[in-house]
Order: structure tokens, then C-alpha cells, then sequence
């Protein structure tokens, strides 16, 4: 499968909140539906496609999200003849290690106070 589906599959960590509104739970759908549709491998868009259809997006709590996505990513593996992961630390193996998005998030906006100095 193409070399962006490790960076694709560690998403399914997902930072979002614990239980995302309505909107959010709409928005995640349509997020990994589009990252489906253009995958930059047409094969691999294809099967993912194909996955999502019988293996419908789960996005009710950040925790089923990233299940489901281990989930697809051990069915990938499975195809490909590669070691299955365990699934049930998902959130503590991939912790971004960003704050908390309630934290950081009020309301519908990123709140976000400009450096002095940009660092770089």
C-alpha cells in the first residue's frame, strides 16, 4: 500500500474531543470519506473505498473512531500478509502529545495568542 497509509493510519488516533458534537462527528466522516476518494495510489483509494463500504465509519466518541481505524488498518495488513496491531491501547500508542482539545478549543474556534518573536 502507498508509503502515506502509515501517516494516514496513525490519524485514527485522532486529538479531537472525547464526544464530538453532531457537526464534528459529520465533519470526521466526511474527512476520512475524501481522504478515501483522493489517496494518491488509485488501487489503494479503490480498496479503501471498498473497505469503508462494508466496514462503515465508526465516529461516535474519539475512542471508536480510533478503533474502527485500527480496525482497517489490521484488515489492510491482513491483505498484505503483514503482522496485525493490537488494538486495544490505540489512544495511549499514538497520544500526539498535544494538550487536551477541550483546552484548547472554546466553542467552534482554535484560540491562538501570536509570539512576540517567531521562533524557528
Amino acid at each position: 500500500i502507498c508509503g502515506i497509509w502509515p501517516a494516514r493510519s496513525r490519524n485514527y488516533g485522532w486529538s479531537g474531543p472525547h464526544e464530538p458534537s453532531s457537526d464534528q462527528q459529520e465533519k470526521l466522516q466526511q474527512y476520512i470519506n475524501l481522504f478515501a476518494e483522493f489517496y494518491p495510489c488509485g488501487e489503494c483509494s479503490y480498496h479503501f473505498q471498498q473497505l469503508i463500504k462494508k466496514n462503515p465509519i465508526q465516529y461516535k466518541s474519539r475512542q471508536t473512531a480510533a478503533l474502527w481505524g485500527c480496525h482497517i488498518h489490521n484488515l489492510v495488513n491482513t491483505h498484505l500478509k503483514k503482522p496485525t496491531y493490537d488494538c486495544s491501547n490505540i489512544l495511549e500508542d499514538y497520544d500526539c502529545g498535544c494538550g487536551d482539545y477541550d483546552e484548547f478549543n472554546k466553542g467552534d474556534k482554535i484560540t491562538i495568542e501570536k509570539e512576540d518573536k517567531q521562533l524557528g
